[in-house]
């Protein structure tokens, strides 16, 4: 028996990667977020409002608008990490999305996987920093909707 070979590594966090590719996934979700702020308040506008009033902040058409920007960027995610396994800001950093058994998540595991995720960056981003910690590197994300985030090697 050979005592010499070195022990396994712990897979990588991730979280520098994890980082990048939440900023660069903030400019396709600021356009939707832009659009959709501008069939709101035109939409209002057009109900009869006045050319000056938008929609204010903390009414229910407010909140609506909140929960409609959340939603539009589940959208854009799921759908993005359903057909190709990553977003805009995923690919220049290699970065796929799997089930835990290496095969494409479903779209539950997707939506539960954005759900949380969104939940872990309310608390300062604890749910991704939890990553460093955790034995299998994984965020609250990863283990809720049993899903992992791959790097892929650079193409040769």
């Amino acid at each position: 028996m050979d005592d010499t070979s070195p022990a396994p590594q712990r897979p990588r966090a991730l979280i520098g990667w994890r980082l990048l590719a939440l900023f660069y996934d903030l400019w396709p979700a600021a356009a939707l977020w832009f659009a959709l702020s501008f069939l709101f308040n035109l939409g209002y506008l057009l109900a009869g409002h006045g050319a000056r009033e938008f929609v204010a902040p903390f009414t229910v058409l407010g909140w609506l608008l909140w929960i409609a920007c959340w939603l539009v960027t589940g959208l854009y995610a799921t759908v993005s990490w359903r057909r190709g396994g990553q977003t805009l800001g995923m690919r220049p950093w290699r970065l796929r999305v799997r089930a835990a058994d290496g095969s494409r998540p479903s779209w539950r595991a997707l939506w539960l996987r954005y759900a949380v995720g969104a939940l872990s960056l309310l608390p300062a981003g604890l749910g991704f920093w939890w990553a460093w910690f955790d034995r299998g590197r994984l965020t609250w994300h990863d283990r809720a909707s049993g899903t992992r985030l791959l790097r892929e090697p650079k193409p040769r």
